[in-house]
């Protein structure tokens, strides 16, 4: 079966069973305000389509002309943004004139579980931008063609702490849910990476060794830190004080002095970029990806609610919070590399007599 009739067979699945989950309300009953409803003796509202019928947890609707998707979750769920409710329930990109869509009034599936797998978010981890050479050095035309993709595609770059509800099974996510990291705080960012993320209006997570910044060089300086901060879009957040390999002991340190080293690398970032910035930081990067029991506990000490490793693969309900995957984007990634690393789901693994 081609993609597109598959996409149409399963719409025509959903508005049927839908339509027998709701029917419609018995004869004398008065149907129940909906946010955004009008009283069937209003006058019509030009560009406003037809509601078929209603429940509490669903509305089979036929959009008018121009209607976009956007437009009917404004109406219907109180928000444009929740608009991929709507465009994941029907397996759709945009609502049709004359072709009904059903609209899911609550979170239906906020694990992200289905029949034959289950949902895993992407955190991808940059870290430096532009001209010159180094596996670690995304292009400005590379970064570029990533968002364009992702924006083309359908895909909906979130920021880091929607993860929350998410793993905590109290909010759904959009199907193509991707998170944007970048680590350290090189100033590269500023000049290549912040206007491309503005031109398209994408979040990212941007989180630095504090003992870097202002450093001078190739660092992040404290007023270009705190622009980026103000847009709103680039969320800052800790990856350490010093950068040191956080599960590695100096030569000759104690216990003693390990254990207050771990503090000072949990506890100075955050203090210091919460004095200097509108951010509140809860989030951390772990160095080199590492981290062990001590690491843990006191990183849960200090008040951080997530961490990152650079372990490759997606973020599934049921992930670590304090040790969530992240796969790393390098420079000599083409958009055919870039493309495979968006892992968005995971198969269900069934066994030969066909039971999970």
């Amino acid at each position: 079966m081609r993609p597109a009739c598959a996409a149409s067979a399963a719409r025509a699945a959903a508005l049927a069973a839908v339509l027998a989950g709701c029917g419609t309300l018995p004869p004398g009953t008065a149907p129940t305000p909906l946010p955004g409803d009008v009283p069937a003796s209003a006058p019509a509202v030009a560009g406003r389509g037809e509601v078929l019928a209603r429940s509490e947890r669903f509305i089979i609707y036929v959009p008018a002309p121009g209607e976009t998707l956007r437009g009917i979750a404004a109406r219907f769920l109180g928000s444009e943004e929740a608009y991929w409710r709507i465009g994941d329930f029907n397996a759709v990109a945009r609502a049709e004139a004359g072709q009904a869509l059903v609209v899911p009034l609550q979170p239906l599936n906020p694990l992200g579980v289905q029949a034959d797998a289950y949902q895993t978010v992407p955190i991808l981890c940059y870290h430096r931008f532009g001209p010159g050479g180094g596996k670690m050095v995304v292009s400005a035309a590379s970064f570029a063609a990533q968002l364009d993709w992702l924006t083309r595609n359908d895909y909906h770059v979130i920021r880091l702490e929607q993860l929350l509800d998410y793993l905590e099974g109290r909010q759904a996510l959009p199907r193509r849910s991707v998170v944007l990291t970048i680590d350290d705080g090189y100033a590269s960012v500023y000049r290549h990476a912040f206007p491309l993320l503005k031109k398209h209006g994408l979040p990212a997570t941007l989180f630095v060794y504090t003992d870097f910044i202002g450093s001078g060089g190739e660092a992040l300086s404290w007023a270009q830190l705190s622009e980026m901060a103000a847009s709103g879009l680039i969320d800052v957040q800790a990856h350490s004080k010093s950068h040191r390999n956080l599960i590695d002991r100096m030569p000759g340190e104690s216990e003693e002095r390990y254990r207050q080293g771990l503090d000072a690398e949990a506890r100075v970032p955050r203090e210091l970029l919460e004095k200097r910035l509108p951010v509140q930081v809860r989030h951390y990067a772990l160095p080199y990806g590492d981290a062990n029991e001590a690491v843990l506990e006191v990183l849960s000490r200090q008040r951080y609610r997530l961490a990152v490793t650079v372990n490759p693969g997606g973020n599934a309900f049921f992930a670590q919070p304090m040790l969530l995957r992240r796969t790393m984007i390098f420079g000599d990634h083409d958009l055919e590399d870039f493309k495979a690393k968006l892992q968005i789901s995971r198969p269900l693994a069934v066994s030969a007599g066909g039971a999970p």
